[in-house]
């Protein structure tokens, strides 16, 4: 058998990619950084985050219990969503066994944020 008879026919009919251009990428990522990111008031993150903000805190397993989640999707949350994108304090305090996780108070004062650590000349 000839190389030519195990070739499989070209597809004709394809749909060619969408280009991208530099022009487009900036302006997504201009749109991105205008918009808010906010999730639905039904939604897990939500729910969460309502639980942090709660007087009270909210411990692991009620947090596991209201998303279905397992205990180190939850701490994945906290760490990656909670701390690093919503840039959020999170305190968690021990309490009759059980850690409790609560947003802290975003109201600072002025004498209590850390200055920086470069001397100026």
């Amino acid at each position: 058998m000839s190389a030519a008879a195990n070739k499989k026919p070209a597809v004709s009919n394809a749909v060619p990619a969408p280009t991208v251009t530099a022009k487009s990428v900036q302006k997504g990522a201009a749109n991105t950084k205008t918009k808010t990111i906010s999730a639905p008031s039904d939604s897990k993150q939500s729910r969460i985050v309502t639980m942090l903000q709660a007087p009270t805190g909210a411990t692991l397993a009620g947090m596991m219990e209201a998303t279905g989640w397992q205990k180190h999707s939850v701490r994945g949350f906290l760490a990656g969503v909670v701390r690093k994108r919503l840039k959020l304090k999170l305190m968690s305090e021990k309490i009759d066994g059980d850690r409790v996780y609560q947003i802290a108070g975003t109201n600072v004062a002025k004498s209590q944020r850390r200055g920086s650590k470069t001397r100026s000349r």
